[in-house]
């Protein structure tokens, strides 16, 4: 077994290559693992110089806290750079960042990532990737998967709206209004998941991947496939909470506008039985939300249908946006700060949301040729 280290660009982010297997693994515990500018920059310095190299067949990004795989982007540190004035600051961040998701989404080895703990915002950024490098996503038992940025005034960014707008029916749509938290069995069934494992197989796993004799990348993902046979997810994906309430998702999300989905779902509660207890408590969920990040997380995921490359420049076109003209900074502040839970939205109810305001919020503050990301493709 061979192991070689990379130039280390952040002590929050450990990268080697052993056994032709190039691993990455988050060390910011403290923090849920959620994503710094030095941890971005050390993952993309890692995938970059393993790219080429024939001696690296996959590459494996795991966490070896069980709370947390990644929990997200480092929002406090945004919301006290947007306090300063240091707006580059976060453009530099999300600007790298989605540098970082496009390079996984395209990148010409498997990449597996291991998703244990919370999977969330930014997780999600640095793992939905590896189903387009012939790599796996792999949940576990403790997998909390979540995009839940309209709790914050955000929406579903790092291309996340490229996957949301492929899962079956409505169920894309949901998760981005929403923001609601699935588990292992609900993301198998919405395509959010390729295969899992037990949380106490892990270690074992990367034994296994540290010491077997691997020819190809694809023997790698093989290796875990097979591991993974011994496991199975409970509930399965088709009796999952989704999979359940998959016929009233599709009938209330299917709605063009988040006013129209709220009107459908008043009209299911004023019935009887156990729709009307889904549709109430989906309610409740939509009214503590941001109204205008809302609206703008489903026009996101409608939009979604193009390349990655044009879903991440767009990404960071709302980024601006939703910090300069959106509900960002408030929600920070009421969610992860001050935590009062008392968020002063910019619009107080959904219904005063309009199509003119959504729009606006897409408006990209750079001409198509200075664009920060105009070079990606794909």
């Amino acid at each position: 077994m061979s192991i070689s280290a990379s130039p280390a660009v952040s002590d929050e982010v450990a990268t080697h290559v052993a056994n032709r297997i190039g691993f990455i693994e988050l060390e910011r515990p403290k923090a849920l693992n959620a994503l710094s500018t030095g941890m971005i920059r050390a993952m993309h310095a890692a995938l970059d110089q393993w790219r080429e190299n024939p001696d690296v067949l996959a590459v494996v990004v795991r966490s070896q806290h069980p709370r947390a795989f990644c929990a997200g982007g480092d929002i406090r540190f945004l919301y006290e750079s947007a306090q300063r004035g240091e707006h580059d600051v976060r453009d530099v961040f999300f600007t790298e960042e989605y540098r970082l998701n496009h390079a996984i989404f395209t990148y010409p080895k498997p990449y597996i990532a291991l998703m244990n703990g919370v999977v969330m915002g930014g997780g999600m950024g640095i793992s939905q990737g590896a189903h387009r490098t012939g790599g796996l996503r792999v949940v576990t038992g403790s997998t909390k998967m979540a995009m839940p940025e309209t709790r914050i005034g955000l929406f579903p960014d790092v291309g996340a709206s490229w996957f949301l707008a492929r899962t079956p029916g409505a169920i894309g749509r949901y998760l981005a209004v929403t923001g609601e938290t699935i588990g292992a069995a609900d993301a198998l069934y919405a395509g959010l998941a390729d295969t899992y494992l037990d949380d106490s197989a892990l270690p074992a796993l990367v034994d296994t991947l540290r010491s077997e004799l691997f020819e190809r990348g694809a023997d790698v993902v093989a290796c875990i496939q097979r591991e993974a046979l011994a496991h199975q997810v409970v509930p399965q994906p088709d009796a999952s909470s989704l999979a359940r309430a998959r016929a009233l998702i599709d009938r209330h999300f299917a709605w063009s506008d988040v006013a129209g989905i709220l009107a459908s779902l008043e009209q299911e509660r004023s019935r009887a039985g156990d729709a009307a207890e889904w549709a109430e408590q989906t309610i409740g969920v939509l009214r503590e939300r941001s109204p205008l990040s809302m609206a703008v997380s489903l026009e996101v995921v409608t939009r979604a249908e193009g390349s990655m490359a044009d879903v991440l420049r767009c990404d960071l076109d709302l980024t601006r946006s939703s910090f300069f003209a959106g509900d960002t900074l408030e929600g920070i502040r009421a969610r992860i700060i001050d935590k009062d839970n008392a968020p002063r939205w910019r619009f107080a109810r959904i219904e005063d949301v309009s199509a003119a305001d959504v729009e606006k919020m897409f408006e990209s503050p750079w001409p198509a040729n200075e664009h920060p990301l105009r070079d990606l493709r794909g």
